[in-house]
């Protein structure tokens, strides 16, 4: 037997580069880093390269920004890149490593413009990170935009405190819900949910 595909890789969209370019090499506050990632978010799906979501590793102490990553699904064809995987393997390959909190290293941070998913929630947990900041939580994000987060455990925090990582949500909310409104009001909605999972572009409810 041999195999066919031996390998395979995702690329930021060249606009990513337009986006950061004006943007400080450090940014102190979270919430600062949170409006990175809403921007982000917002052009990912505008630009039609990926569903509205968007994530920033930095250093957790000086708020360096190591690495930023917005959803990929649609442009690379592979189910596995959202913007949290997008950007931890990012900031892994510039570091060197698989673990951003490995010995030696200054802690480091992701923030993401929601609660991850059930996928995501798997990454963050292995990265190595040390904090986790979120714009927000809840099923908002599946109402206004049909798509499945999965089956997330109700202690995801407490399990993610138990194993070293902060949490703090609700930083800048309302911003990510106006995102997930824009996409989900689109006549052009993609939700690409597996085997047809998930709501229906027919059935997003307007939560205001």
């Amino acid at each position: 037997m041999q195999l066919t595909t031996t390998q395979f890789g995702a690329r930021l969209p060249e606009w990513v580069a337009d986006e950061l370019a004006g943007v400080a090499a450090a940014l102190p506050d979270a919430e600062d880093r949170m409006r990175l990632a809403h921007r982000l978010a917002r052009r990912n799906h505008r630009e039609g390269t990926g569903g509205p979501f968007a994530a920033v590793v930095s250093n957790a102490a000086t708020g360096e920004i190591l690495a930023a990553g917005v959803n990929l699904v649609l442009a690379s064809g592979l189910s596995t890149m959202h913007a949290e995987v997008v950007a931890l393997s990012l900031a892994q390959a510039g570091a060197g490593t698989w673990d951003l909190g490995g010995a030696g290293r200054p802690p480091a941070e992701l923030a993401v413009n929601w609660r991850p998913c059930a996928m995501c929630y798997g990454a963050v947990l292995w990265s190595g990170i040390t904090r986790l900041v979120i714009a927000g939580e809840g099923d908002e994000v599946e109402h206004l935009t049909g798509f499945d987060e999965g089956p997330m455990r109700p202690d995801w925090k407490e399990q993610l405190a138990a194993r070293g990582v902060e949490v703090r949500t609700d930083v800048l909310r309302d911003e990510a819900l106006a995102t997930f409104r824009e996409y989900g009001q689109r006549d052009d909605v993609i939700v690409y949910n597996g085997g047809g999972r998930g709501r229906s572009p027919a059935h997003v409810l307007q939560i205001q």
